[in-house]
């Protein structure tokens, strides 16, 4: 009992101690403000939810590309645009034109029943050109979103100057074209070929894309690059029984009704127009702009518009100090001791094979392959000069060829060392325009940074880049895709030290009919401006 009383006299004791330091913390508080601490929830960081700087890299270059659309998802075609029903004319009659100076025309899009159109879209390409002085610039396009365009053209050269305007494709045409690259994983397949060791082993062939077709797949990846590769599983072999691909076939993409938008009687078709031959005078002392003396052409420079223009057949760039090479030797002689690596398709190949032509003791080593995607090699012994070309590997529409001679470009270029004597060019483009962005700007992310550790190791290597040409016309390769993978290359190449040859400037103005393979005289001038950069001169 005594011992019970006792523990209710300490727990009496205890309460009362707490009470008593209550009062006291009160007495203390008054007057102080009352704050309420409640800890933050824990942050919670969801990487999947944080914009990568590759997300953001893409996100501006698909803005980049942003193109007007018409308001309608479906137009009837006879109110797409009509090549013949539009027309373009001077804004206003000015009684003289002078060198330097600017001419503006506006063009009026009509459809095919000849009303105005209230939206633009439209893709066309404008050019001035004088056929006597086999001059020729391109001009520039200012959509207006209503159915009007500005012209804007630089008259670079005196004597008597044409306008000339085509219609390459109808917003309507460039709405399918846009939708279907988006919509599509790839407008084109490829094949591979599986084989054994034994001759008398049966051969298969079977599909492959840069994405996987359904049912059983082979799938490739590349150890350099990342690069994935999917094929088809062969009945009768296994997967690493891959020995060859080739082009496969173009896919059906489009219905009876969107084909007609992109057929041949309005795709890339004259305008006409009601501009008459413009006469230029001569600035004074001065027939045409010439390329100024400083600055030498040299890798990394602002890229300016236009970029240039021709001028008695010759190409005239306005960013640097330009230069000819009209003989082998002067030619040779800027490629003495150098060792050329080239790396593209069939447009960079024309380059390869003009200077083996245009070099008389250039010598063609037979290295047994495919032609079509290499590697294909010439050298100049006496001059020390090594000239190489190379496909830059899958995805890649070809003859069959032996997969282990198909490299992926980056891979190519962390194998240079680099050095003074190297120079890389490469192009990436042409193949690529059957796929989305995306898969474009990934295969450019790797080249890039491979060209960057080039340059990292081997700081006085140059690199040079081909841009794309025009000349194509279709769903798989239309100017208008190919222009749009050639904003993305030179926007993702803008901040790197390397050349670029303005090969769409060259192909656009020139006045041979556009093909994807441009004629000699335009291969001569891309080569041109190549070496210019290689050897600037004074």
């Amino acid at each position: 009992m005594m011992m019970f009383q006792g523990r209710r006299l300490l727990l009496f004791l205890w309460f009362g101690l707490i009470f008593t330091a209550g009062v006291i913390y009160q007495f203390l508080s008054i007057g102080q403000p009352k704050i309420r601490f409640v800890p933050p929830p824990p942050r919670k960081y969801n990487r999947s939810q944080m914009p990568s700087m590759e997300a953001i890299e893409l996100q501006k270059l698909l803005q980049l590309l942003e193109w007007p659309v018409p308001p309608e998802d479906s137009v009837p075609f006879a109110s797409s645009t009509s090549p013949e029903k539009s027309f373009y004319q001077l804004f206003q009659s000015w009684h003289n034109y002078t060198v330097g100076e600017t001419l503006l025309v506006r063009l009026e899009a009509h459809d095919h029943s000849g009303q105005v159109k209230r939206y633009g879209g439209d893709f066309f390409r404008a050019k001035v050109h004088s056929p006597e002085l086999k001059a020729g610039a391109a001009g520039r396009v200012q959509d207006h979103h209503n159915g009007t365009y500005t012209l804007a053209f630089p008259l670079l050269w005196a004597g008597a100057v044409q306008v000339s305007v085509r219609l390459i494709h109808s917003s309507e045409a460039v709405a399918i074209l846009k939708r279907t690259r988006h919509s599509k994983p790839s407008t084109v397949s490829f094949f591979s070929y599986f084989g054994g060791p034994s001759q008398s082993d049966k051969e298969e062939k079977t599909e492959c894309n840069v994405h996987p077709s359904p049912g059983p797949t082979c799938q490739y990846t590349d150890p350099g690059t990342g690069e994935h590769w999917f094929c088809s599983q062969p009945q009768h072999h296994p997967c690493s029984a891959l020995t060859h691909h080739s082009a496969g076939h173009y896919k059906q993409v489009l219905t009876p009704e969107e084909s007609v938008f992109l057929g041949g009687a309005v795709t890339d078709r004259a305008v006409p127009g009601k501009v008459p031959i413009i006469q230029v005078l001569p600035a004074p002392q001065l027939d045409a702009v010439t390329s100024p003396p400083p600055p030498p052409c040299r890798p990394g420079l602002a890229p300016i518009s236009p970029s240039g223009f021709y001028y008695k057949d010759v190409w005239m760039p306005l960013g640097c100090s330009s230069r000819t090479f009209p003989k082998a030797n002067l030619a040779l002689g800027c490629l003495w001791g150098k060792i050329v690596h080239m790396f593209g398709d069939s447009t960079l190949c024309q380059w390869w094979e003009f200077l083996v032509d245009f070099i008389p003791s250039l010598k063609r080593i037979d290295l047994h392959v495919s032609y079509k995607s290499g590697p294909l090699l010439a050298v100049e012994p006496a001059q020390g000069l090594v000239l190489g070309w190379r496909a830059h590997g899958l995805p890649l529409r070809t003859e069959k060829t032996k997969m282990a001679d198909l490299h992926y470009l980056a891979n190519e270029l962390d194998a240079l060392g680099g050095g003074p004597d190297v120079v890389v060019v490469f192009t990436l483009w042409a193949h690529f325009t059957t796929f989305p962005v995306e898969y474009y700007v990934q295969r450019l992310r790797r080249v890039r940074q491979a060209v960057v550790q080039l340059l990292s190791r081997g700081p006085r290597t140059t690199v040079v880049i081909k841009t794309a040409n025009t000349g194509y016309k279709t769903i798989y390769g239309s100017d208008w895709l190919s222009m749009q993978l050639d904003s993305i290359l030179r926007a993702m190449f803008a901040d790197v030290p390397v050349v670029m040859v303005d090969a769409w400037a060259m192909t656009s103005c020139h006045y041979l009919p556009d093909n994807i393979h441009p004629g000699k005289v335009i291969v001569q001038n891309e080569i041109n401006a190549f070496l210019s950069f290689i050897c600037p001169g004074s």
